[in-house]
Parts: C-alpha cells; sequence; structure tokens
C-alpha cells in the first residue's frame, strides 16, 4: 500500500488532479501502460467470461481506455466511465473502440437492469474512500456505486475491481458496502509476500455464490501451511535462531522459496543446489 504522502487521492478530487497534462502524461507512460494492460487482463481473467461468444462489459474509472483496449482485444464490446473529462478526451483522440460516458461513480450506475455481462474497474474504486466535497459521505457514496452496479449486472455474471487501498480499515469499508448491496465474493490478492508485485482484486458475484479464485504467486505459501515434511536428516545445520546457516543447501533453499513467494523467476531446485564447487587450479 503507498505512503500516504504521495497517494494522488490525498492530492485533490480525480476530475482536478487529472488535468489535460497529467492525462497525457498517464497514457504515455510505457510503464503504466503496461501496468494497466497487466492488471486488465488479469481483471478480464477473474470475470470467467464465457469463450463462446462476446460480451458487454461496463470499466469504471476507464480514464483514457487503456484498459478497454485489452477488452477490445479479447473480442469484446465495453462502455467506460469516468469523472475526468480530459481523459476520456484523451480516449476520444486515441479512438478506443468502447462509448464513453463522463459521470461520477459515487452517484450511482445509471444503466438499465442486467445490462452488463460483466465489470472490470482498474485502480478508481479507493477514490470513493474521500470526501472531496462537504455533502460527500464515504461510505453513502460506495453503497450507492456498489448498490446500482449490482442492478446493472445480469445474473451470474461478475464485477472485478482493482484497487489501492491505503489500510485495512479502507478494505474493510469498501467490501462491506459490497456486501451489503447483495454482492457475495471477496479479495484476491496476488503475490501477498511482495512488496511491489501485490495487488488487490474485489471478486465480487452477483445472484450466485461461486467460487473465490486463488490469487498468483499463493500456491507455494498454501504448501508451506498444508503439508508436513519429514525428514531422518539432523537439523545440525540450523543456528541458535532456528534459522538455516549462511550458504547452506537450507539456506538457499529458503532463499529460494522465499522468492517464488515473491512472484520472482526462480531455477528449479537440483541435486547440485547448494553443492559446493570443487576449487579450481
Amino acid at each position: 500500500m503507498a505512503g500516504s504522502g504521495r497517494r494522488p487521492e490525498h492530492r485533490g478530487p480525480p476530475e482536478l488532479f487529472y488535468d489535460e497534462a497529467e492525462a497525457r502524461k498517464y497514457t504515455q507512460n510505457s510503464r503504466v501502460v503496461e501496468i494497466q494492460s497487466q492488471m486488465s487482463e488479469r481483471a478480464v481473467e477473474l470475470l470467467g467470461l464465457p469463450e463462446d461468444r462476446a460480451c458487454l462489459l461496463l470499466d469504471v474509472g476507464c480514464g483514457s481506455g487503456l484498459s478497454g483496449d485489452y477488452i477490445t482485444e479479447e473480442g469484446h464490446y465495453w462502455i467506460g466511465m469516468d469523472i475526468s473529462p480530459a481523459m476520456l478526451d484523451v480516449a476520444v483522440e486515441r479512438e478506443v473502440e468502447g462509448d464513453l460516458l463522463l459521470a461520477d461513480v459515487g452517484h450511482g450506475i445509471p444503466f438499465r437492469p442486467g445490462m452488463f455481462d460483466g465489470c472490470i474497474s482498474i485502480s478508481a474504486v479507493q477514490w470513493l474512500c474521500n470526501a472531496d466535497k462537504k455533502s460527500h459521505s464515504p461510505p453513502k457514496r460506495l453503497y450507492r456505486f456498489f448498490s446500482t452496479l449490482y442492478t446493472a449486472l445480469a445474473r451470474g455474471s461478475r464485477a472485478v475491481l482493482q484497487l489501492y487501498p491505503e489500510n485495512s480499515e479502507q478494505l474493510e469499508l469498501i467490501t462491506a458496502q459490497a456486501m451489503r448491496a447483495g454482492f457475495t465474493g471477496g479479495m484476491v490478492v496476488d503475490y501477498p509476500n511482495s512488496a511491489k508485485a501485490k495487488k488487490f482484486f474485489l471478486c465480487l458475484f452477483v445472484g450466485t455464490s461461486g467460487t473465490l479464485p486463488k490469487g498468483l504467486g499463493t500456491e507455494c505459501a498454501a504448501e508451506e501451511l498444508h503439508q508436513a515434511k519429514f525428514t531422518s536428516e539432523r537439523t545440525r545445520f540450523r543456528n541458535i535462531k532456528g534459522k538455516s546457516v549462511k550458504k547452506s543447501r537450507d539456506w538457499i533453499l529458503e532463499k529460494k522459496e522465499r522468492r517464488r513467494r515473491q512472484g520472482k523467476e526462480v531455477r528449479p531446485d537440483t541435486k547440485y543446489t547448494g553443492r559446493k564447487r570443487r576449487p579450481h587450479f
């Protein structure tokens, strides 16, 4: 979670923060484009859409249409909502395929019931936790958003909302309002052991209680929790604090396992892992 001093939502309301200069800088930053594309791909994957037909999706906080580009590439149709006129202007200039709507999602989703086959949102929902005006109540705005989103989605569909929560209280507030609106589901966390790669996806189900997908990079952690390892080897390579002696085979294996949990590429273990090499002449 980002530090409060650097969070965009602490610098002003989104329609002012994302002005013309910021909108263009955001869209032209290759690193931002890459991250947006990756998160959009993951969000669409979590939607679990049928493979035999094109779907109509809602993109909440669509910005300049970066996430919409991926939806189009996958052969689906989309409608995007955003509160920033500058962001939508850039989307129009980019000639994105989706239809665009200038709107504050805190006022609700203004579409007919059951219209969408799914909804994604990338880095937008946490903005609703800020009270940028005296009339703004974050719990009420979140409930208004989730309750009208629930109505606009077809029964059996999903909403996948990627967000950057500031703290656990904010996460609980967002989740509680979603459940109050009728959704089931919960939080999917990718790479929970990595500070940089960690991503939060609120995966919500409409009308049915589906099985929550597993987060990426969690398999190794689950194996450690649920599988007991038995060995005839004595633990003589442990020091007083219970940690493996540095550079020993156990120490190397622990380090590699930790890097796997962080989503990093690690070479597979072999019988040569941790083996000392013969000295060279």
